[in-house]
């Protein structure tokens, strides 16, 4: 990429920004001058690699990166044979802690474009935990480093005690109290001292070691204390040699996997550049957009990252899809300049793998040339004018710009005659134009605005000004071409109105035109603008009251489907628990059936008849009165004849009308072997009424015909699980009182979905002493054969 581009459009300020996210001191070099890559493969790997870091940088907190030195003048020393120091050896150490703790960073959270870098990370748990057995820091080599230092320094604690012990009972014995100038114990060079006054020279026999400038103090190692000294210096002496010897245990173990530490700390630093990416994304509030090869610049909401992030004001840049060349006009310090800068800028960031300060969705096209003629560059020393500087820059331009060129030019043509510069600038993007470059362009020239609306693939944009508050919007607006508002800023700025007048007289007339054109385009924009605006507004409220009516009805059926539910749950607890007294009522009748003659028995099972029938209304209207709140479907009949098939709600059973409704709608059913008492609004008539044609005079009567003409098989082929059980329930119950010992159940054998439904409801009847499948001649696993106790 051509480096005076890189400087024009000031991306090693990006870089600067860049750097100060890493943490290694080699990536923060590679971050100043970071790769500005041109193949939208490379490009778009660079770019998952940094959202990807972004995920885990957010989810996990920053990488752990512990190692910030290089270490690869000491792994190539190592390997040359020399002797790693112990602030060489800790960073070596440093980078296998920190491969390891890369390892575990992801966790379970995928990340396919940086998988490579992880899994290529060599760690070596045994080395790393010897290096930090052995080295405390830079400077200190801890007494664990090997049995022979540790007992070495524990002599040489113990003889340094020694020494000040003797030397301690010399500076606070009466006898040489006058003879010492402090009572203190010093050293000179590794030996301990005590400092004599001169004139006591030979009171303290021992060694003089030095004398104080003025010769005032003499410093002398007592004779009582020599030996010791001579002890600690060998004790010392053999401390070093035994330092060495771990050095170079260690640096020998580095040595043998120098290479692959070195990859690692190469892989390290690779990651540590992912996530500097990373963190100035976020820094920055960028995101990734949208890569092309087309050349395509699609940005919205786009902000200079240089700028405060503050103050300026987003804009939107389109470039490469509907035109390829941008003629942007309007006044100075409107932010022209800047909108040539973002263009640039923000594309060389993505050809560097960074996410940039725009809005999700911006597309950015990938350009093997980047193109910025922006700045006065006039030279004395080459003696160059500004017209001049811009020439050179434009002449070169000219010279290496093709289709896959971006080509930024800021006020082009200006510096020279207007009329002849205004010629020279459309002739410039012409040019351009046809060898297939995107370009924006700056002016103030009124032909390129007429150029732009009258050449093919050429379109006008302005950057937008306030008259009234005389201050750019640094919007940029385009289609529209801009005005340089030069006799309105004047006159807000106190110019006479005759001098201003008179300038108008000597403008040309089509120009007067042209210019009215664009105030009225300008005005015209703005009050589209202001009713989109509107319309917008209008739809978030009415999308706003949408959402939260649904969240309404959605909240409203969830709560209505509770209660329905919780009613449903409520009935069948009352159905099971009437199910069991039921049972246990029959259980009684069949033992009194045992005990008593026939007519006995009939009584009997009269009156336990008509205790369950009051226990079955009694459930029946607390049923009822928890069903109907939430069942309104169905419409009561206004009356009922005796004979008629019925259908009762609440228990979801059958029965045949035995009296006429009274006034308050109660009359008799029979439901099964039981009488019932039931109100109309309780009831509803069943589609296939079916007319009783000979009722028996008594119910005693009814129950033996029942009795005489009950089968002992039931067949529930084609029903469904649900169906068959309650045919099932009303057959067993008219076995138990037919006092029949075993029953066959006809289910067929299909999925066996229907066998198995059965089989469980079976399981649950305390009055059922076995049930099993037919054997050969009875049916085989088509039928259940039911045993009662």
């Amino acid at each position: 990429m051509n480096s005076k581009t890189l400087k024009t459009l000031e991306f090693n300020k990006i870089a600067d920004m860049l750097s100060e996210c890493a943490v290694m001191e080699i990536t923060k070099k590679r971050c100043l001058d970071p790769e500005i890559c041109d193949n939208v493969k490379k490009v778009n790997t660079l770019q998952n690699e940094t959202a990807q870091s972004i995920t885990l940088v957010t989810k996990k907190g920053s990488a752990p990166i512990k190692c910030t030195g290089d270490v690869r003048p000491s792994l190539k020393r190592a390997h040359m044979g020399g002797v790693l120091s112990p602030g060489e050896i800790l960073l070596v150490g440093k980078v296998l802690e920190t491969a390891e703790a890369l390892q575990k960073y992801p966790d379970d959270i995928e990340c396919d474009a940086l998988s490579e870098h992880f899994e290529a990370l060599y760690t070596d748990r045994p080395l790393r935990k010897r290096i930090a057995e052995c080295i405390i820091d830079a400077d200190t080599i801890s007494d664990n480093a090997s049995p022979e230092l540790a007992d070495i320094r524990r002599h040489l604690v113990g003889g340094t005690n020694k020494i000040r012990d003797i030397l301690h009972k010399i500076i606070s014995s009466p006898t040489y109290q006058k003879c010492l100038q402090e009572q203190i114990i010093t050293m000179r060079g590794d030996r301990y001292v005590v400092p004599v006054k001169s004139e006591y020279r030979n009171e303290i026999k021992g060694i003089l070691h030095d004398s104080s400038s003025s010769g005032a103090t003499l410093f002398i190692e007592p004779m009582s204390v020599v030996e010791e000294n001579n002890r600690i210096r060998e004790l010392k002496s053999k401390e070093k040699d035994e330092i060495e010897k771990i050095l170079m245990a260690l640096t020998e173990e580095i040595a043998s996997v120098s290479k692959l530490v070195e990859m690692t700390f190469h892989t390290i630093s690779e990651l540590d550049y992912c996530f500097a990416r990373a963190k100035f994304a976020l820094k920055t509030d960028s995101f990734r957009p949208v890569i092309n090869d087309v050349g395509r610049i699609d940005l919205r909401r786009a902000r200079h990252p240089l700028l405060d992030a503050a103050t300026v004001v987003p804009t939107d840049i389109r470039l490469g899809k509907d035109f390829d060349t941008l003629v942007v006009t309007g006044p100075n310090t409107g932010g022209k300049t800047v909108v040539l800068k973002t263009i640039g800028l923000l594309t060389l960031m993505v050809q560097a793998g960074l996410h940039i300060p725009a809005n999700e969705g911006s597309e950015v096209g990938i350009f093997k040339n980047i193109f910025a003629d922006i700045g006065d560059e006039q030279s004395i020393e080459q003696s160059l004018s500004t017209f001049s500087s811009h020439m050179v820059n434009i002449v070169e331009i000219l010279k290496y710009a093709d289709e896959n060129s971006l080509c930024l030019f800021d006020e082009l043509g200006a510096g020279t005659d207007p009329i002849e510069g205004a010629s020279l600038a459309m002739s410039i993007l012409e040019r351009v134009r046809l060898l297939g470059a995107k370009t924006a362009a700056t002016t103030h020239y009124s032909e390129l605005k007429t150029y732009a609306m009258s050449t093919k693939r050429v379109e006008n944009a302005s950057c937008e000004f306030n008259v009234d508050t005389l201050r750019p919007t640094y919007r940029l607006l385009i289609g529209i071409p801009g005005k340089s508002n030069a006799f309105a800023i004047s006159q807000r700025l106190g110019l006479d109105e005759d001098i201003i007048n008179n300038a108008k007289n000597y403008i040309d007339a089509e120009n007067v035109k042209f210019e009215d054109i664009l105030t009225d385009l300008e005005k015209n924009r703005q009050k589209a603008q202001e009713e989109r605006e509107k319309a917008t507004a209008y739809k978030r409220e009415t999308e706003r009251i949408k959402t939260d009516t649904a969240l309404k009805n959605k909240q409203l059926t969830e709560k209505s489907d509770k209660i329905i539910e919780r009613a449903r749950m409520e009935a069948k607890e009352i159905l099971e628990k009437s199910k069991q007294e039921a049972d246990e009522i029959l259980r009684q009748m069949r033992s009194m059936q045992q005990e008593a003659d026939k007519a006995k028995m009939v009584r009997q099972m009269e009156e336990a008849r008509q205790k369950l029938a009051e226990k079955a209304n009694a459930h029946s209207a607390k049923l009822s009165k928890s069903l109907f709140a939430s069942d309104e479907k169905y419409k009561s009949p206004k009356t009922v004849s005796p004979g008629q098939d019925v259908e009762l709600v609440s228990m979801h059973q059958s029965g045949t009308v035995l009296s006429q409704p009274d006034a308050n709608g109660n009359f008799q059913v029979r439901v099964g072997i039981m009488k019932l008492t039931v109100n109309l609004k309780d009831v509803r008539i069943k589609k296939e009424e079916k007319v009783v044609k000979k009722k028996s005079k008594s119910s005693g009567g009814q129950s033996v015909s029942k009795t005489m003409s009950l089968s002992s098989e039931l067949d529930v082929r084609g029903e469904t699980v649900d169906s068959a059980v309650l045919l099932i329930d009303k057959f067993l119950d008219d076995a138990l009182l037919s006092s029949l010992g075993q029953v066959r159940i006809i289910h067929g054998k299909g999925t066996g979905q229907l066998r198995q439904g059965i089989h469980s409801y079976l399981k649950r009847l305390s009055y059922v002493k076995s049930y099993r499948l037919g054997v050969f001649g009875e049916g085989d696993s088509g039928v259940t054969i039911v045993e009662f106790k």
